[in-house]
């Protein structure tokens, strides 16, 4: 492990140099490609460098419990040596995680999309309470979450909301969270107190930037219309809305959330870039065959992931079999847990299977 720390090491300092050259700042996609390389072998490059100091401080004091005469001192060093022993296997355990391949879009930022399924307006309030307990959760981690276009339910709630989420590792942290996500609970609109089961799909996507996927503009139509949500005195007055058209896929991407018809071009631009990448990315999943279906959280937007139970106050994942009983917390932004434990159990089958 230590041959490969210090060629990870080696590796570091060359990016760093690199990134200092006129040509390499002046090729913003070579740039952005080594400066995220930089980033990620930095974390690697940290946790050495304390595993290296440790290592040191732990042959210190064995030489001074195998030389030292004083008493006093071979027991300072004893007592030291207890202390660093765990702190070495911390290290370790922590290096270990950190040179599992990971995938390469866990740093990017996503669009995210919560639609209400079946249930009608139950569903619809069930997206809204996903899409709050979602603000909460980033709000937690630090990110920043801003709307790009919705439709709201006749009762309350979302019958479509799509949201762009922008922080760090957003992706590495919520792409399991793609699939049905079903609500077990007695509807407001229930007179007698019967329990409904209803469901709301969310789907999140790595954000594609420009250099990973190329449009061509002529393949686009471009559409506008007049804002029917929030925006001021420009709705139903200015044809600000967009509607972006991609004719090769009939992919459809809008945004009406701006007052600016150049702001709403720009974010529904983003969405449809996404989309279009997600297409790339499930080929490129389906190409690795097996390997990729024994994966935890495959993305597959119809799969069932996790329910909701009010009634039990239960929060159930269904592909890792992990249940909690903290049903209102969870609600409130905390899933951790689950993402934690999706983590651990993706990170695993990469380990078992060798998937970079």
């Amino acid at each position: 492990m230590l041959d490969k720390l210090e060629a990870i090491r080696l590796r570091y300092e060359d990016v760093n140099h690199e990134l200092m050259q006129p040509e390499v700042m002046s090729d913003l996609k070579r740039y952005k490609s080594l400066n995220k390389e930089y980033k990620d072998l930095g974390k690697i490059v940290v946790e050495y460098r304390n595993y290296q100091q440790v290592l040191s401080n732990i042959e210190n004091a064995r030489q001074v419990i195998s030389t030292e005469k004083d008493e006093d001192f071979r027991e300072m060093a004893k007592a030291e040596l207890d202390e660093l022993m765990p702190e070495q296997d911390r290290l370790e355990s922590a290096i270990k995680d950190l040179l599992i391949p990971k995938d390469p879009n866990d740093s990017k930022d996503v669009i995210m999309e919560i639609r209400a399924g079946a249930g009608g307006d139950e569903a619809a309030l069930f997206a809204g309470d996903l899409q709050r307990m979602y603000l909460r959760f980033a709000e937690k981690q630090g990110w920043k979450m801003e709307l790009v276009d919705a439709m709201e339910g006749t009762a309350g709630g979302y019958k479509e909301i799509i949201l762009a989420v922008k922080g760090e590792d957003v992706y590495g942290k919520l792409k399991f969270e793609s699939g049905v996500h079903r609500v077990q609970r007695v509807p407001a609109t229930e007179t007698q107190g019967r329990i409904h089961t209803s469901v709301a799909s969310v789907v999140v996507m790595p954000e594609a930037e420009e250099f990973d996927i190329e449009l061509d503009m002529n393949d686009i139509r471009k559409d506008l219309f007049m804002s029917s949500g929030p925006g001021g005195q420009s709705v139903n007055t200015t044809y600000s809305a967009v509607r972006l058209t991609h004719l090769p896929t009939g992919l459809v991407a809008q945004c009406q959330d701006q007052k600016s018809q150049l702001k709403n071009f720009d974010k529904a631009l983003q969405v449809l870039r996404s989309r279009i990448f997600e297409i790339e990315l499930a080929k490129k999943n389906e190409a690795e065959g097996a390997i990729r279906k024994s994966m935890i959280g495959s993305g597959d937007r119809s799969d069932k992931v996790r329910t909701y139970n009010y009634p039990q106050g239960r929060v159930t994942d269904h592909r890792i079999g992990y249940t909690v009983h903290n049903l209102p917390s969870v609600m409130d932004g905390n899933v951790d847990d689950f993402v934690e434990n999706l983590r651990i159990a993706e990170s695993a089958e990469r380990l078992k299977v060798g998937v970079s």
